[in-house]
């Protein structure tokens, strides 16, 4: 057995569109950590995550899994 028995009903594509959707979720996070960092009370506590850096990583994934899995899912 390669796959969990409740991800049956799921092809390749879709399995993959599932994990586009949660790295674009994660993305979106980094997004509103970011601002949230950049309107801080205290200027000199800045933090240490490079919150951009790793919006653009997970968006970037996240599209490009999206883009590839949307036209197999169309199909059918």
């Amino acid at each position: 057995m390669t796959e969990p028995d409740f991800l049956l009903f799921a092809s390749d594509a879709e399995i993959l569109a599932l994990w586009g959707v949660a790295l674009l979720v994660v993305a979106g996070i980094c997004s509103l950590m970011e601002r949230r960092r950049l309107k801080r009370t205290q200027i000199n506590q800045v933090g240490w995550v490079p919150w951009t850096g790793l919006f653009v990583m997970f968006a970037v994934l996240g599209g490009g899994m999206l883009a590839v899995s949307v036209p197999a899912i169309m199909q059918g």
